[in-house]
């Protein structure tokens, strides 16, 4: 090979391996939530004919370290071919995660709330045309020393009926950032809390705070798998 070759194809691997720290280390933006997912949800009573509601959530959301606030984007779709009719999207938070308000909905009295959440909002919704879809902004909170999961139940206008259920599904971390600005979580994963005295992060395995720059930008995050939890709903109330 002559030294011209040879230079030039080091060249470019410089150049491609610069690339690739870049891309890897890069940290995605503050909105960049990522496609909507359906993961954790699956239909639970029969809908009418024509009707099938879904829902999706993020896949990434990030939590600022030093408020603990992030911001979720909730969706219902209609994938059917009749309109839904009079129909209600839920929002509900557990555990670490606080559900402290969402865009035109009303807030579920603490009375009211399903067992074991903390917090929660109800969406009514007139009507949701065949292939039409409504997305909400939700704010809330997550406490990092915590897990914490978010569930989107849509049911018809008085709750009596649930057509489609996503989660209870976590949103979580595996490598928490105590020092960083803002921590990423993924949807379905569980999230790890950073221990005690976390200035300084655990480690999990030989010589890992000396990998190179993006290196460890390239691991995968394993998805957890989240149950159902609207099975167990409370009596509905008679109205005398």
């Amino acid at each position: 090979m002559s030294s011209r070759r040879a230079t030039n194809v080091a060249g470019s691997l410089v150049v491609a391996s610069f690339s690739a720290v870049l891309i890897l280390s890069f940290p995605a933006g503050a909105d960049d939530q990522g496609p909507g997912s359906g993961k954790g949800g699956k239909p639970v009573d029969e809908a009418p004919a024509g009707v099938k509601t879904t829902t999706t959530l993020p896949e990434r959301i990030s939590v600022d370290n030093s408020s603990g606030k992030t911001a979720i984007t909730a969706t219902v779709k209609n994938e059917g071919t009749k309109e839904s009719g009079q129909i209600r999207l839920l929002v509900v938070g557990f555990d670490g995660l606080a559900v402290k308000s969402v865009q035109g909905c009303a807030a579920i009295a603490e009375k009211d709330l399903p067992a074991g959440s903390n917090s929660g909002f109800s969406c009514p919704i007139d009507n949701l045309a065949a292939g039409a879809s409504k997305s909400y902004a939700v704010d809330a909170t997550f406490d990092l020393s915590k897990t914490g999961k978010i569930c989107l139940p849509v049911q018809t206008a008085d709750g009596k009926k649930t057509f489609w259920q996503q989660g209870p599904v976590p949103f979580g971390t595996t490598n928490p950032s105590p020092n960083a600005p803002a921590t990423p979580l993924l949807l379905g994963t569980d999230n790890t809390p950073v221990g005690p005295g976390g200035d300084e992060l655990p480690k999990t395995g030989v010589g890992r705070d000396v990998l190179p720059l993006g290196a460890a930008g390239g691991a995968l995050l394993a998805a957890g798998v989240a149950g159902l939890w609207w099975s167990q709903r409370r009596p509905e109330r008679r109205e005398s």
